[in-house]
């Protein structure tokens, strides 16, 4: 229901865009959250947005350098990474919350998010 795209190599310094495209169902009432995963790593969340746009959560190792939005219209989130580091490197998953609507203290484990892609390779090089 998920599938995220824009993944790559790129050099540390670089930057990339992430797309996350629902289909099947709209998912314009959920917080949408992009998670990543490294080897050996536990898959952390690493941005979240609300249903409406207006609200945003970045893990202090992105913030300032990430930027999470989404377009409901098209059922699409996007995750624009600039400033990229070598410990960027991850599979990068989006996600749905599996509550509709809220925001205030929501719940940042991936075992309350559902709908998840495949994932997108993210490799920045040194």
């Amino acid at each position: 229901q998920l599938v995220e795209s824009g993944g790559g190599l790129v050099q540390a310094g670089g930057s990339l865009r992430l797309s996350c495209a629902g289909s099947g169902r709209t998912f314009s009432d959920r917080i949408m959250g992009w998670f990543r995963q490294a080897p050996g790593k536990e898959r952390e969340l690493v941005a979240a947005i609300n249903w409406g746009g207006s609200s945003k959560y970045y893990a202090d190792s992105v913030k300032d350098r990430f930027t999470i939005s989404r377009d409901n219209a098209k059922n699409t989130v996007y995750l624009q990474m600039n400033s990229l580091k070598a410990e960027d490197t991850a599979i990068y998953y989006c996600a749905a919350n599996l509550r509709p609507y809220g925001w205030g203290s929501f719940d940042r484990a991936a075992q309350k998010f559902g709908s998840w892609g495949q994932g997108t390779q993210v490799t920045v090089s040194s």
